[in-house]
């Protein structure tokens, strides 16, 4: 018999822990291979975490409310087979990429009190006074910037049950007032609790950002009131809620961060329309997949960004990061009225149908919250579609640290002035508008304006005699 020991494994690029919030199974159950034994949500997405073996499960070592960090002993299985502990190499990469250790020893069960900088978390409780849960990584920021546990316990978390994330804290030192120097009365803690504040950005600060993101959680927006709206009589009052919170934070970030410019262009889409027209049903048949615009809209872009890779790029402060890898989130509406962005991971090496197969397939899990954590990271550009709610064009705001994302509108029949051989005439095309909002530091008008282009001729010049 082998005892197998389950970790938290690594769970996409700049996740660092997770809230255990609910066992699907007890000590002492038999399980199977791959079977879901637990649910986990971290702050971007919620999933399960499968039996890597065949077993018993011998004993339960993080409880339903804990927060583990990547690495961390979950629980032991017993098992007949003759095994590793299977994904530990991947595991101990990340520990040792978070955390900057290499000892493996960081991979046992006191792995969720390992820290960063030195720090001992020990001098700080576990919980506030009021019941706020802080991780060993937040008490870790808190002894090494001197932050008391009272002062803590005044950080609005947005985590699961008001729990402060490394991303509550780090928001909150951005905005604290200099040791010694009181705040003054009236002023916001932050700047979005002051709707006419100047966004300012303050300097990276390389000591606080130890812990690098491919694709940084927002800064997070407190819950209180503006100052100065008052509710009239029968106004309701709605919390946020954790998504909403992380959306507002991340939109605010993104104004914060980079200097938007957005360019418009029309394209003349008769030919993909009439092509799509003339195959979606027998694709509908043969693949049992629904043919939508969007996958073309992925195709174009990825050709559009191998011809521009200077779009593919992420900014660390005066460093630009050119990405090898063209990875394209799709913008999805989820039924409760936020937003998710799943991303199709090299998509300029897909086929056609095989992006129509990854758009399908992530939208729907996405709407029924089956998502991974690693299928929302990692994008290096965005596309959102405004067309389906018959917008025909939008301004949209760029998903950090990306630095471009691209509004699709809707199609719409229009008179045309088009050149023929016997002089101008007026036609009947189906047109659509594709805004581009892109970071003016490092991308200019030329080349957004180009990349735009490019995206429009290749979506103007498809073959509409192409089988799929």
């Amino acid at each position: 018999m082998a005892k197998i020991e389950l970790l938290l494994p690594a769970m996409g690029e700049g996740i660092i822990e997770a809230t255990i919030t609910k066992w699907l199974v007890k000590e002492g159950d038999m399980v199977e291979e791959d079977q879901p034994l637990l649910e986990v949500a971290t702050d971007k997405v919620d999933s399960e975490i499968p039996s890597p073996v065949k077993g018993i499960l011998l004993k339960i070592i993080k409880a339903e409310g804990e927060v583990p960090s990547v690495g961390s002993l979950l629980a032991e299985i017993e098992t007949e087979e003759e095994s590793e502990d299977p994904d530990r190499e991947e595991v101990v990469n990340e520990v040792t990429r978070i955390t900057g250790k290499t000892d493996q020893e960081s991979l046992s069960a006191d792995s969720a009190e390992t820290t960063q900088a030195g720090a001992r978390p020990e001098e700080m409780p576990r919980h506030t006074s009021s019941g706020k849960f802080l991780t060993p990584l937040v008490r870790s920021i808190a002894v090494n910037e001197s932050i008391s546990a009272s002062e803590l316990d005044s950080i609005d978390g947005s985590g699961d049950g008001g729990r402060i994330t490394r991303d509550d804290i780090l928001a909150y030192l951005r905005n604290r007032a200099p040791e010694g120097e009181a705040r003054q009365e009236g002023v916001p803690e932050t700047v979005s609790e002051q709707e006419d504040a100047p966004a300012i950005q303050p300097e990276p600060d390389h000591k606080q950002s130890e812990v690098p993101s491919e694709e940084q959680s927002p800064q997070q927006t407190t819950t209180q009131k503006p100052s100065g709206i008052i509710p009239g009589e029968g106004d309701r009052l709605i919390e946020m809620d954790r998504m909403r919170k992380l959306i507002a934070g991340h939109m605010v970030t993104s104004k914060q961060t980079s200097p938007h410019v957005t360019s418009f262009i029309d394209a003349d889409v008769t030919g993909l329309v009439r092509w799509r027209e003339a195959n979606k049903e027998e694709f509908r048949q043969r693949e049992n997949q629904k043919m939508t615009y969007t996958p073309v809209f992925v195709e174009a872009s990825a050709r559009a960004i191998r011809d521009y890779p200077g779009i593919n790029i992420s900014v660390d402060g005066t460093t630009i990061i050119v990405k090898k890898n063209v990875n394209i989130g799709v913008a999805v509406a989820l039924p409760d009225g936020n937003l998710i962005v799943p991303v199709i991971k090299n998509a300029d090496e897909k086929s056609l149908t095989g992006l129509i197969k990854a758009v399908n397939d992530l939208a729907k899990r996405a709407r029924i919250s089956k998502l991974q954590p690693n299928e929302i990271s990692g994008g290096t550009f965005t596309i959102t579609n405004f067309g389906t709610f018959r917008n025909t064009a939008g301004t949209p705001i760029i998903n950090q640290p990306e630095v471009a994302i691209l509004g699709v509108g809707a199609i719409v029949k229009k008179p045309v002035v088009m050149e023929t051989s016997q002089g101008d005439v007026i036609a009947i095309r189906h047109m659509m508008t594709l805004s581009l909002s892109y970071d003016h530091r490092v991308v200019d008008g030329a080349l957004g304006g180009m990349f735009l282009g490019r995206i429009a001729e290749y979506l103007e010049s498809f073959d509409t005699g192409r089988k799929i």
